[in-house]
Order: structure tokens, then C-alpha cells, then sequence
């Protein structure tokens, strides 16, 4: 069975831009992105499920005060800056064979 590395690198905003701005950005310019709560377990799926299939996500975890205004979304899945959802979204896109194919068009991963 093969092992998969899911690392997280901290990003920092710099001063011009406010956080809010830098995420907007970072979904709008980045093929996958996962914001998520440190720690959660649907996010870890998350990255599993992509990692296996050859994507590398950028994922923002967010600070406790910003995950519980965001509580009920969490985790989110953008990818080609598209609102994919949460994990239930991503399976749902996995099972049904449009999962690749989406992350081909938005530039995630070469054809498979």
C-alpha cells in the first residue's frame, strides 16, 4: 500500500492586503482550494481523496474565531474558483465520474 505526504505550509498576508481579500484571491487563482478548521477530519479526507487522484490542493486552514463564523461551511472545496461544497460535495463529484474531469479543466491535473 502505497503512503501519501499531505503537508500544509503556512502563507502569510502581507500588510496591503486584508485576509479576506488574499483567500478571494487565492480561490480565483488556484485551481483547488480547501479552507477548513485546523484539526478537522473531513478536510484530511479531503486531501486524501485529491492527493490519491494526483491533485495538491491549497489548503487555508482558518483560526478558531474565523472557523466559527464559517461553521456550517466548513470545510469548503473551490476548485477553478467554483464553490464545490463540502466532503459531501467532492464524493458526490468522485462517484459520479466528474470529479477528474473538472479537476483536468481547471488545470489541477494532467490528463488522466
Amino acid at each position: 500500500m502505497q503512503s501519501l505526504s499531505l503537508r500544509c505550509e503556512p502563507v502569510h498576508v502581507d500588510g496591503h492586503e486584508g485576509a479576506g481579500d488574499w483567500i478571494r484571491r487565492l480561490i480565483n487563482e488556484s485551481p483547488i482550494v480547501v479552507l477548513s478548521r485546523k484539526g478537522c477530519f473531513m478536510c484530511h479526507v479531503m486531501r486524501h481523496l485529491l492527493t490519491s487522484i494526483g491533485a495538491h490542493p491549497s489548503v487555508i486552514e482558518l483560526e478558531e474565531a474565523e472557523a466559527s463564523v464559517a461553521a456550517a461551511t466548513l470545510p469548503a472545496l473551490f476548485v477553478g474558483g467554483n464553490l464545490v461544497g463540502g466532503l459531501e460535495g467532492l464524493v458526490g463529484l468522485h462517484l459520479s465520474g466528474a470529479l477528474v474531469p473538472r479537476l483536468v479543466q481547471a488545470g489541477a491535473i494532467g490528463s488522466y
